[in-house]
């Protein structure tokens, strides 16, 4: 079926997990490696969803936003962790910096994300918040219970009682800020989804060091 963020989802899952691995094998902070990876501001012919030009800049300046939105130098209370990650889609550049807990039992809590996103000009900027909003959610639903199971050739689930999404009590505080631009406007309904699930796995590893390679990260029943 139809699925929001489609092939980028899975992408930004991938990419941003292993930067974040290669960060940590580095010796680096994750922002800082980042940072350093995207290097001085360039702009890269893109063929895929929202090119013809990928900005370097404009990735780094979302990273940055999110950073500096987050108190990423902050230390944050006992027994939080936290992590980002960065992805560009459909012409728009977004950032995430995830803020969870973990129970005894290995669940993880996601009690913030800080989202920036630089979407060139917004228009109608309450609306543009409820889209980044619904995508976070979306990405979080889909990082935590996503999960379609076969047995015996049938589909287990049949319904929102045995495929769970997103509650109330599972939705964290959701912050957005919007980079102000002046570039024409671009997509907006499915970039914030994909750098969710790896700033979440990538928050999880800060406060565990157990790296998430699989999802979803809780179990879809119930």
């Amino acid at each position: 079926g139809a699925w929001r963020a489609t092939l980028h989802s899975a992408n930004a899952f991938a990419v941003q997990s292993a930067v974040d691995e290669l960060a940590h094998l580095a010796g680096r902070d994750p922002l800082a490696f980042r940072l350093a990876m995207l290097g001085s501001p360039r702009r890269l012919r893109y063929a895929g969803h929202g090119g013809p030009v990928f900005d370097t800049g404009r990735l780094a300046g979302v990273v940055r936003l999110a950073a500096e939105r987050a108190c990423w130098a902050r230390p944050l209370a006992r027994g939080r962790g936290r992590g980002i990650a960065a992805h560009f889609t459909f012409g728009s550049y977004v950032a995430h910096v995830a803020e969870v807990s973990v129970d005894a039992a290995g669940r993880p809590r996601v009690h913030r994300i800080v989202a920036a996103v630089d979407c060139g000009r917004v228009v109608n900027p309450s609306g543009a918040e409820a889209q980044v909003q619904g995508g976070v959610m979306d990405g979080l639903g889909a990082a935590l219970f996503g999960q379609i199971t076969v047995e015996q050739g049938r589909v287990q689930q049949s319904n929102f009682n045995d495929y769970r999404l997103l509650r109330m009590r599972d939705t964290p505080s959701i912050e957005v800020h919007f980079v102000r631009s002046t570039e024409a406007p671009s997509g907006l309904g499915e970039p914030p989804v994909s750098p969710v699930a790896p700033a979440v796995a990538n928050a999880i590893f800060s406060l565990t060091g157990k790296r998430i390679r699989r999802l979803p990260l809780v179990a879809s029943g119930g």
